[in-house]
């Protein structure tokens, strides 16, 4: 640890939660030199980052300008882990096909070199379509590669359920709340927290495709199909407060339906897994320090389907809330 990264106080952070969020965020806490323990009833695998197809892209997050620092924080970060082969992280080019005028096109902001789409490359009844080239990031292999990387910085891991922020009296110097759909439930102040059903398959590449494609808006649902080095992503649903996390056979053939009608070279290719997941929303991320409790905490939830997108950026806003904490 070099005398820059030791922080003028170090503390004892207990981060709950060991999704993507919650790995990251002690990742950055633990390179600032602060003793870091992750309490979570889930291995980072069990959570519905796990689920994650996963590219970054914000989406079912605010549009603000202080989520922009976080997305181009997050970019930049897995810019540099593409270059890890360990990581599993790699940037890939596609197609974000936009079907009503005026969407939401604020993210071009932040990534360099966006196209606009020829109108003849885009599906039967688009508006209107951007070619990028963003990190495609495949969990299973990020994950692993994370936790690894956060326990070599130090950082504690204990199997545990926290009903109770007062469970961390006299351990923790400071509590981080990484807890997903549990985040306002721990702090007892919030409960505008709302799942968000995700559904997706994941199929064999044997076909070797590399180019992503995503249409928010494809008649009949939601489509995103997500190549990655040996398999392909295929989804999804976005059902607001849908608590089921049930395959159902009936959705699952409905998404290789539409999948298959905007990538016909996915025709035949095996199913390896089908997959559910709640993304845990909310209005506006919750990202913030929280008074009335008897030792600092700060809240970092509430990303939606963004949180992979948006993680290295919460996880450098923990670190300078904890800063400006003292």
């Amino acid at each position: 640890m070099t005398a820059q990264q030791q922080p003028a106080e170090a503390q004892r952070i207990t981060v709950i939660g060991a999704g993507v969020i919650g790995l990251s965020t002690a990742h950055e806490l633990a390179r600032a030199g602060h003793r870091v323990t992750v309490i979570s009833d889930q291995e980072p695998w069990q959570t519905v980052s796990a689920v994650a197809a996963a590219i970054w892209f914000p989406y079912h997050s605010e549009n603000s300008p202080a989520a922009d620092l976080l997305l181009a924080r997050s970019l930049a970060r897995f810019e540099e882990l593409a270059s890890i082969p360990e990581t599993g992280v790699d940037l890939r080019s596609g197609l974000n096909v936009d079907h009503l005028p005026g969407a939401d096109r604020s993210w071009t902001r932040i990534v360099a070199k966006t196209i606009e789409a020829p109108k003849a490359e885009l599906p039967e009844g688009a508006h209107a379509g951007v070619y990028a080239r963003l990190p495609i990031i495949p969990m299973t292999t990020y994950l692993s590669w994370l936790r690894t990387e956060v326990e070599a910085l130090g950082v504690v891991f204990i199997h545990a359920t926290v009903k109770e922020l007062t469970e961390l009296n006299g351990s923790a110097d400071l509590a981080v709340i990484a807890g997903g759909l549990r985040g306002g439930q721990l702090l007892g102040d919030d409960e505008s927290v709302y799942p968000i059903r995700g559904q997706v398959v994941r199929l064999a590449n044997t076909k070797k495709l590399t180019d992503w494609l995503c249409d928010d808006d494809y008649p009949g649902g939601v489509s995103y199909i997500i190549p990655r080095r040996e398999d392909i992503i295929v989804g999804g649903t976005d059902t607001v407060n849908d608590w089921n996390r049930d395959v159902e056979p009936e959705t699952a053939a409905a998404i290789l339906r539409r999948a298959t009608e905007l990538v016909p070279e996915l025709e035949g290719l095996e199913v390896l897994e089908h997959k559910v997941g709640l993304r845990p929303a909310r209005d506006a991320i919750r990202l913030e320090r929280v008074a009335g409790h008897r030792i600092p905490v700060i809240a970092a939830y509430g990303h939606g389907g963004a949180g992979v997108t948006l993680s290295w950026g919460t996880a450098q806003r923990v670190v300078e809330l904890v800063g400006e904490s003292h």
